[in-house]
């Protein structure tokens, strides 16, 4: 199992990272067994998992029983845990206690979103000697105050305004940082200009690691297809396909056989 040093041994060595999110002990199991290298129980296990509209929906009982089903599958890999919604904004105490929950769940490392008016929230949790993943460019949690989920850091300003977040965010302990939907250019320049790794998703090659959600890299939601998504699999047909032939072999009266019953 990695640790938190080899995210950046990996990236000086040129070694790209594997990320993806998992939510639950069936599919921790059998990621657990992959090559991919760490997991990220995200707080979209609010839309993926329970149907909500965005990820402000995700609580931190939700997250700490998430996280708790994943590490219980999941033995051999690292594993990063969402903070949710606001749980790191209303002071270092409370922030601490999300933490804290998230840890005993399982999660050997966090993630936030952003960095301006929670560094001192940050400072805490590294210095309580917690890792801390950083999250910048499309931050889902503020996706109202963005207007919807939109490609950041297209202007100027707003491309400098990233890369000084980066900046921080390091400055302040992360050991990694997720940049999502920002262009290309942009996510080489703020890569290239920190000594941590970067991972990206939605903001092209040149981040250090990829992170997808485990739904949509095997296509089970075949309607959701961003720009950045790449579909490995067509699990929604197969799926589909499956339960179809269990319906119809029951009416048939094939199964169950004579071999799969108990004499």
């Amino acid at each position: 199992m990695m640790n938190v040093h080899d995210f950046r041994r990996m990236k000086l060595e040129g070694r790209k990272i594997s990320m993806v999110t998992c939510y639950d002990y069936s599919f921790a199991k059998i990621l657990n067994s992959t090559d991919v290298d760490c997991l990220l129980v995200g707080d979209s296990v609010s839309m993926v998992m329970h149907g909500f509209p965005s990820t402000v929906h995700a609580t931190t009982g939700m997250m700490e029983a998430h996280t708790a089903a994943v590490a219980r599958g999941a033995t051999n890999k690292f594993i990063v845990a969402d903070m949710p919604f606001l749980s790191f904004r209303k002071g270092v105490a409370s922030t601490l206690e999300t933490v804290e929950k998230l840890m005993r769940a399982g999660a050997h490392a966090v993630k936030l979103e952003g960095v301006d008016g929670h560094e001192d929230g940050v400072s805490a949790i590294v210095g309580s000697g917690v890792p801390v993943m950083g999250h910048i460019g499309l931050t889902p949690q503020s996706i109202h105050g963005l207007g919807g989920f939109r490609v950041q850091g297209r202007g100027d300003e707003s491309a400098k305004a990233l890369l000084k977040q980066a900046e921080k965010l390091q400055e302040l302990g992360c050991f990694s940082l997720v940049l999502e939907c920002i262009p290309a250019n942009l996510c080489a320049e703020i890569t290239e200009s920190l000594s941590i790794p970067t991972i990206g998703i939605g903001a092209g090659k040149n981040a250090d690691g990829q992170v997808l959600v485990l739904q949509d890299l095997l296509g089970m939601n075949p309607g959701f297809k961003p720009k950045f998504l790449r579909h490995f699999s067509k699990s929604s047909t197969e799926v589909h396909g499956a339960i179809n032939r269990f319906h119809h072999e029951v009416l048939e009266r094939t199964f169950p056989s004579d071999e799969e019953s108990y004499q």
